[in-house]
């Protein structure tokens, strides 16, 4: 197929010559009359190794042109693809001049040129904030266009390149997704990918885009999290990087999806414990370890924020389903669900409890001790039914799943649901007053994968 690309730095480039290599007629489009010249002469106007011999050869083929016109590039073109910066301000704000220019230059020449019964797709792959293909570029489109019959779609396409191995990256990309609500632009896209061999997964414009961000930001955050540990075991005599070697090996836990499920704050006898002693190295050491010391004050503030929505609401009794730190564990040491039943004690709510594993009678230990010293009157609180803990209850905070809370959730609804865990099922987050708590209250829709 035929297809333009918007810009010509970094993303535009290598997306411009991997499309070309793979049998599509790209034509790229960039202001810069030096970026122009470069590829028209078979140079790429960015370093990245391997690049400049696929650019020569595919300038050589034929199937890659430049142009600083997008009239030229946008004739006969069945999608574009809008690779532009999108540079932040100091606040850190997006700017999307480059996006809306892009996008009006596309709408206009496609409005000039009028489309037919052709339906034209614009791409964007630059990386922009969540709501930008809905609130911003298919806007853009639509004021540009108006009332003339130019069948054009939108979607976002997030890019998943890295400097300095990015032919590599493109073509064993580890997911091909596309934001859109017009399942033409998608199918678009699965023609535009096919070459790589992977489904094609469709979600909202939106999802795409948080997902973009999401990414970097955990790839950043695994860098930080790296060097602190370097800094502080490097105190202990500790060479951090076979410890991190080993700690790369372990892919049922540490490199894997677990823990990566929003939800609630984290408790237990191990990750509080650990946490603080790391933190107490780092202190007796001098040292300032700012992620792993927010990582706390983040935990904090996720039970924090449960507790404001039930204080902001109109709730008076409140049903605790769930105690323990997590399912299938009796285990209530530094359970972040403990602390929300005594702050909410506190604060003058009635509290009804109802776990299926924990028994006061069989705690022993420290565990004992810890929800004697947090809520001393458990037994009184805990109740055996979760449908007798649920009557006349204005709120439930939901952390268990167990199917006992399941059955009395739908047979007596309270009229707020708060979910902590993110599996209570559709039936139940499709009542009116369920709220996710780190979530919409409506379940996004289940994304639709196009075989390549």
């Amino acid at each position: 197929m035929k297809v333009a690309v918007i810009g010509l730095g970094y993303v535009g480039t290598v997306t411009s010559a991997v499309l070309a290599s793979s049998g599509h007629e790209v034509c790229a489009v960039d202001v810069n009359p030096s970026k122009v010249a470069m590829l028209v002469d078979g140079r790429s106007p960015v370093i990245e190794p391997g690049l400049e011999d696929l650019v020569r050869a595919m300038t050589a083929s034929g199937s890659l042109s430049a142009t600083n016109d997008p009239r030229v590039a946008l004739e006969g073109a069945e999608s574009s693809l809008v690779c532009v910066g999108t540079p932040s301000s100091s606040t850190g704000r997006t700017d999307l001049q480059f996006v809306i220019r892009a996008v009006e230059d596309i709408g206009r020449h496609l409005r000039e040129m009028g489309s037919g019964n052709n339906f034209h797709s614009v791409i964007v792959r630059s990386t922009v904030p969540p709501g930008t293909i809905e609130d911003v570029v298919q806007p853009a489109l639509n004021a540009v266009i108006g009332a003339l019959p130019v069948a054009v779609g939108a979607g976002m396409c997030p890019e998943f390149l890295r400097e300095g191995s990015a032919l590599s990256d493109f073509y064993s990309s580890p997911l091909t997704v596309i934001g859109t609500t017009d399942i033409r632009v998608a199918e678009s896209v699965q023609r535009l990918f096919a070459f790589l061999g992977d489904p094609v997964r469709v979600v909202t414009p939106r999802i795409a885009e948080s997902l973009k961000y999401a990414c970097n930001a955990f790839h950043a955050t695994k860098i930080t999290f790296a060097n602190e540990m370097g800094r502080l075991l490097r105190q202990f005599g500790v060479d951090a990087r076979e410890v991190m070697d080993i700690f790369c090996e372990d892919t049922k836990l540490n490199i894997s999806s677990a823990y990566l499920s929003p939800g609630f704050a984290f408790g237990g006898s191990c990750l509080p414990k650990d946490l603080r002693s790391l933190l107490y190295g780092a202190q007796i050491n001098f040292l300032d370890l700012p992620l792993l010391s927010g990582v706390v004050q983040s935990n904090s503030l996720a039970v924090s924020a449960v507790i404001d929505r039930v204080v902001e609401s109109d709730a008076r009794s409140v049903a605790l389903l769930g105690l323990s730190f997590k399912m299938l564990s009796d285990d209530l040491r530094e359970s972040p669900y403990v602390m929300l039943a005594e702050t909410l004690i506190g604060k003058g709510f009635d509290v009804r409890i109802y776990d299926p594993i924990v028994e006061p009678s069989k705690l022993v230990g420290a565990n004992r001790d810890f929800v004697i010293s947090k809520l001393p009157h458990l037994g009184r609180l805990l109740g055996t039914d979760p449908s007798e803990v649920l009557r006349g209850a204005d709120l439930a905070l939901v952390s268990s799943s167990d199917q006992s809370v399941i059955a009395a959730l739908r047979a007596h609804p309270p009229k707020m649901i708060i979910d902590m865990c993110g599996r209570l099922g559709a039936d139940l987050e499709a009542l009116t007053g369920y709220e996710g708590v780190a979530w919409d209250c409506l379940p996004s829709p289940q994304p639709e994968v196009l075989q390549c």
